[in-house]
């Protein structure tokens, strides 16, 4: 079985596109205004700038902070080891320094007991990351963020519909980036991304910087790009908006039969004590490699999330000799059990009954 049945998920939603289509309106439309404004109401935010991906939203978010005199080259950032790289990416654009910190190994979340020892002088921001589709905020983290005055600023790439108590995840910091990349909870048919916040002044500097740099066609005022969602990939997103919390319900009925079946020495899963969307299933065995080629040939598609972790890629190769042994072994042990609204039970049991005999 395919890891992800994209079409079979995405078949009821190619209308919304066909009506852009016939629209003649493919950019800064109607579509456009309608899900910025659905989304925010949805993630209880008073703005959403909808643009090109989520690595231009984290990265529009942090300079646009810059712009409006918050942040300045070479101010610390803190960011969870084991993140994907674009969120590390976003800081070192903008010229700012990333301050990598340890997941708790029974979450695979940001460690908010080694946070603020992390704190220097410098520290202008955290950077959380619902990784996995898993809440990492706390009250530790927001109180830290409260004593050190640090801008809050969540990567809400794969958390779309998470909650922390009543709140979703993307209202609980000062801004948050999503990302609509086509394999996500919410996801558009190519490169999406939206920022959400309340702070009406940011709002305003990030809709100038993506729009090249204006606020009124052909005026100027910043060096900026180009970053947009366009009106097919808005009509799409609306539309499946409506259908989110019931494609993530379905996702975790799939995943409570793992955690119900699952029984085996060598594999281990994160704990389940905050909310989680299940954007991804990870279990962590030692075994990982051997595990992954059994279930392939037993026709199961897996995926890792990710082999190489941001501190070890020649990108950052003056990283490369750092020693972060949890994100490590993370990294290392690391699977990815297929979990989304267009699989059956029978599928999970099957999947379940196969790692039991591993």
């Amino acid at each position: 079985m395919k890891y992800l049945d994209l079409q079979s998920i995405n078949a009821r939603y190619v209308h919304a596109a066909d009506k852009v289509m016939e629209s003649g309106w493919y950019l800064r439309g109607e579509a456009t205004r309608r899900f910025e404004h659905h989304y925010a109401e949805y993630i209880g935010t008073k703005h959403c700038i909808g643009v090109g991906n989520g690595l231009d939203a984290l990265t529009l978010i942090l300079r646009a902070y810059k712009e409006l005199g918050m942040l300045h080259d070479g101010d610390e950032v803190i960011v969870p080891a084991n993140t994907y790289i674009a969120s590390i990416l976003s800081i070192t654009e903008n010229r700012l320094t990333p301050v990598l910190v340890e997941p708790d190994i029974s979450t695979l979340q940001i460690d908010d007991t080694l946070i603020e020892q992390a704190v220097t002088g410098r520290t202008r921001a955290l950077m959380i990351v619902h990784l996995y589709g898993r809440c990492a905020y706390t009250e530790k983290i927001g109180d830290i963020c409260r004593r050190h005055s640090l801008i809050l600023i969540e990567d809400n790439a794969q958390a779309h519909g998470c909650l922390f108590g009543h709140r979703h995840t993307g209202s609980l910091g000062h801004a948050a980036a999503h990302s609509f990349y086509p394999t996500k909870n919410l996801g558009a048919f190519g490169d999406a991304g939206a920022v959400t916040t309340d702070q009406e002044e940011l709002a305003e500097a990030i809709r100038s910087i993506a729009n090249y740099g204006g606020k009124s066609h052909y005026i100027f005022e910043q060096i900026g790009r180009n970053s947009r969602i366009d009106e097919i990939q808005a009509a799409i997103l609306d539309e499946k908006l409506r259908h989110l919390n019931e494609a993530n319900q379905r996702r975790k009925e799939i995943a409570s039969i793992y955690l119900e079946k699952i029984r085996h020495q060598d594999i281990v899963i994160p704990q389940c004590d905050r909310d989680n969307v299940y954007h991804v299933f990870p279990i962590l065995t030692p075994r990982r490699d051997e595990l992954k080629q059994y279930l392939l040939e037993h026709d199961v598609e897996t995926m890792i999330h990710y082999p190489v972790p941001p501190h070890k890629q020649a990108c950052y190769r003056e990283w490369n000799s750092r020693s972060l042994p949890i994100t490590e072994r993370i990294h290392a042990e690391e699977l990815s059990l297929p979990c989304n609204q267009a699989m059956k039970n029978e599928e999970a049991d099957m999947i379940a009954s196969l790692l039991n005999r591993f």
